[in-house]
């Protein structure tokens, strides 16, 4: 049986997001929340705590590259393959503070074979501070069994 008939394009992805952060141990231990997902599309946030700020008191690079990289990992895994990244760069265009909330909006644009990009904008409220593009390869292997779509 084919999942991607007995599911909704929404539920499929709703569905593998759920068996993804069942598994994200990273995720969620930097505090990520996932707010939406969707077909190719995923918005996770994240909150800068004290432990993510750099000697400049601003937000570490790092922490931001992984909160886009996490949102881009859940919108590349939306159509029950596993996938994963090939590469991602990113550009910093004005710093995060502490207690900003980030937001990462990842958008697919582009599927096929077993590859993909993505990007993915960083926000503070509606201020971009980054911008992110990631190239992901298919994996063997699905999120959801047979068993689990009827």
């Amino acid at each position: 049986m084919n999942v991607k008939t007995v599911l909704s394009p929404d539920d499929l992805a709703r569905a593998c997001a759920e068996a993804m952060w069942r598994e994200d141990d990273a995720s969620k231990g930097l505090g990520m929340q996932l707010v939406e997902i969707g077909p190719g599309r995923a918005v996770m946030s994240m909150e800068v705590q004290p432990h993510m700020v750099n000697g400049q008191r601003i937000a570490h690079g790092g922490f931001i590259f992984t909160l886009a990289d996490s949102a881009f990992a859940f919108a590349c895994n939306t159509h029950n393959e596993r996938v994963v990244a090939a590469q991602g760069s990113i550009t910093f265009i004005r710093p995060g503070k502490l207690g900003d909330v980030l937001v990462a909006t990842a958008r697919e644009i582009s599927r096929g074979g077993r590859s993909g990009i993505y990007d993915v904008r960083v926000t503070v409220d509606d201020t971009v501070i980054a911008e992110f593009r990631g190239h992901s390869r298919t994996i063997a292997g699905t999120w959801l069994a047979e068993t689990e779509t009827k």
